[in-house]
């Protein structure tokens, strides 16, 4: 079989977001650059184009408009407080140093920076992470979720379109369905890339591809760069890293990427001798629910909660804090996978009304959240503002998702859980004593119970008084539409360590020296130094971080080519 061989300046394995910034930073100063993808172009953009693309922002004046008062002092203080470094003598020492220089850039110029690139925010600014309770703790002390125009096609279109515009201009080629398998290395220096050549596939985005193969190629140049992502599409690998802390991990998981994201870029980096950290960190949701029209295998959707829904065990015991909605992703995955009944099961349950349901459900993903991602305005002030009734994607979920469930009782409610759930029972008495419980909390404007004070103290913000929380009033009180349950199940995602950098995005030896010739950024390098985030996000970073690692590296590849 005859090898195609390419040569370039630079080799960007992967097509995602970070890989587009990095080849921009790259081509605007002339350099050549080969970007290989083993799927079509119609995925160009990665994971990005499927998220709900939020940013994290810090002092920004979408935040000083709604009456919010950040710092980087007070970022900062969440950033570490969330990530917890313990392994600074080894694997967080670049990783410290990536974090606190992103921090940085999120309270500068970024604001800037995004707009000038065509990056354009809403006046939304969301509360995610809201914490676990402590002020040296897990969270965002003030909201900071900055929402894009166009949802995550707004962050990812504008670097596709200047790839496009570079492979016009002949500056740029893609090597689309081409799956690299191995790194060339010489003398210690990697100088390329081999792979093989897959068969012509136009599946639609997201959708899993054909493997077959029908060639190999070869391609070499001064720098490659990796930017393929992390390891949620494969649940063996998921599994494998799954850190003790975290009790057993579930059976059954829901998968909140395409089949492609698989961890293969990770393998051919170690293999070629670059070190790979951190790689028991990782960000999987506990709010997953089945996507009732799927696009890749297993894929689930997350829930965005509001505070107000009641969360409970697959037996209906209530989660203590911080398992309330919205407030901890990595504590409330602890309680269920630790705890000695909780871990027996691989789900849990939200327990609310429509009224709830309405205006605190949001849903993960630019396809669940159309009026944004169209940048229809007029649409989002109607619908999500003076509306009435749930957002039509919420509304096909609660028609046609199996993990929804309605009902006029409690007592029904709790016989369809059961029914759904044959493996763990509810005792519909006991699940009405907690709710009532909950619900007498509501009577006074102050309260002992952690949910109700966090419900209490996100409507002192006016975006989420007008936009996301309603007002605390009881589950039970008969006026506020049918019950719900939600069954819930956890939700593969991102990887929070990876390949080693240093700040230039150089890929590190396990001696601590840099493998030349070798880079990486985006998820695969833990978007930044192996785990910028340390064991937690305050989320809006990983699409901040696939674009500040991809423009960090690709300037270091320009340094060291001497351009």
């Amino acid at each position: 079989m005859e090898i195609q061989k390419f040569q370039a300046d630079v080799i960007v394995i992967g097509a995602g977001l970070s890989g587009l910034v990095a080849a921009a930073e790259m081509t605007s100063v002339g350099l050549k650059v080969i970007v290989v993808d083993q799927e079509n172009s119609q995925n160009w953009g990665g994971q990005a184009h499927w998220s709900f693309g939020g940013l994290f922002l810090v002092d920004s004046p979408e935040q000083r408009h709604l009456g919010v008062r950040d710092s980087f002092d007070l970022a900062w203080s969440d950033w570490l407080g969330s990530a917890q470094f313990n392994r600074m003598d080894d694997q967080d020492s670049w990783a410290y140093q990536w974090a606190q220089k992103y921090v940085e850039f999120a309270a500068g110029e970024k604001r800037t920076w995004i707009a000038d690139h065509g990056i354009e925010l809403t006046p939304v600014v969301g509360w995610a992470e809201r914490g676990d309770g402590r002020a040296q703790g897990h969270g965002n002390s003030v909201p900071r979720f900055h929402i894009c125009w166009g949802t995550g096609t707004g962050v990812s279109e504008p670097f596709v379109r200047h790839a496009v515009q570079a492979q016009l201009a002949g500056k740029l080629h893609f090597l689309n369905r081409c799956k690299v398998t191995s790194l060339l290395v010489d003398a210690g220096q990697v100088i390329g890339c081999r792979g093989q050549a897959l068969v012509a596939d136009a599946s639609p985005r997201g959708v899993a591809s054909s493997r077959r193969v029908i060639g190999e190629f070869e391609v070499k140049a001064e720098a490659t760069l990796i930017t393929t992502g992390g390891i949620g599409g494969n649940h063996e690998l998921v599994r494998k890293f799954w850190p003790e802390r975290l009790g057993n991990p579930p059976k059954r998981m829901l998968t909140g990427v395409p089949a492609y994201v698989d961890g293969s870029g990770l393998d051919i980096a170690e293999r070629a001798g670059a070190r790979l950290v951190n790689r028991d960190r990782m960000w999987h949701y506990t709010e997953g629910v089945h996507n009732w029209d799927p696009i890749w295998p297993g894929h689930g959707i997350r829930i965005l909660p509001g505070p107000s829904s009641l969360w409970i065990d697959a037996q209906g015991k209530r989660l203590p804090a911080p398992g309330i909605p919205g407030h901890d992703t990595i504590g409330t995955l602890k309680i269920l996978r630790t705890g000695p009944k909780a871990s027996q099961f691989d789900h849990s349950w939200f327990v609310l009304n429509q009224r709830i349901i309405e205006k605190e459900f949001a849903l993960s993903g630019s396809e669940q959240n159309p009026d944004i991602t169209e940048r229809n305005k007029q649409a989002v002030i109607k619908d999500r503002i003076f509306g009435s009734g749930a957002p039509k994607p919420v509304s096909d979920f609660l028609k046609y998702g199996e993990d929804f469930l309605t009902a006029d009782t409690l007592e029904e409610l709790t016989e369809k859980m059961n029914a759904s759930a044959p493996e763990a029972f509810i005792d519909s008495k006991e699940l009405r004593e907690q709710i009532e419980a909950r619900d007498r909390q509501v009577a006074n404007p102050f309260s002992k119970d952690a949910q109700i004070q966090s419900i209490r103290n996100a409507r002192r913000y006016i975006g989420d008084r007008l936009m996301r929380v309603v007002s605390p009033r009881p589950i039970l009180d008969g006026k506020s539409g049918p019950l719900i349950a939600v069954k819930l199940h956890t939700l593969t995602r991102k990887s929070l360590g990876g390949i080693q950098t240093d700040l230039s995005g150089r890929a590190l030896k396990s001696d601590g020296t840099a493998l030349t010739g070798l880079y990486a950024a985006g998820e695969a390098s833990g978007f930044g130094g192996g785990g910028m985030h340390g064991y937690n996000a305050l989320e809006g970073t990983f699409l901040g971080g696939c674009l500040f690692s991809g423009r960090e590296t690709g300037r270091g590849i320009v340094r060291d080519l001497g351009i």
